[in-house]
């Protein structure tokens, strides 16, 4: 079962229009990843200077990172940065994330059924 943090998370990674979602499409452009077809597992605040984040692209591969960013300045999303980029498919399956990842590559095949 797909959690509504994955589906919620990717629609604003693929619409919104708020300054840390256009940022974080911007910088997985810039890994090769195509925003529109990847889904977010989850991006959870771990500090006040970063979150961490844990996305599938649309050829299954999986991949963590931290963004860091000044999240106290108004405009401080425009200048986040990666950290960390670290392509996890061979070992997503043992960490805390498993789950949740698990969830969301079922709900990446129901939606390619679909498309």
């Amino acid at each position: 079962m797909v959690s509504s943090i994955v589906v919620q998370y990717t629609d604003l990674l693929r619409t919104s229009e708020y300054d840390l979602w256009r940022r974080l499409r911007e910088l997985l452009k810039g890994q090769g990843l195509d925003p529109d077809r990847t889904v977010v597992v989850d991006l959870l605040q771990e500090a006040p200077d970063h979150e961490d984040g844990q996305v599938i692209s649309a050829d299954g591969r999986v991949f963590k990172f931290s963004l860091f960013y000044d999240q106290a300045s108004e405009d401080g999303a425009q200048s986040a940065v990666l950290h960390g980029w670290t392509d996890i498919t061979d070992r997503w399956r043992t960490g805390s994330r498993a789950a949740l990842t698990a969830g969301a590559f079922a709900w990446m095949a129901q939606l390619e059924g679909r498309g």
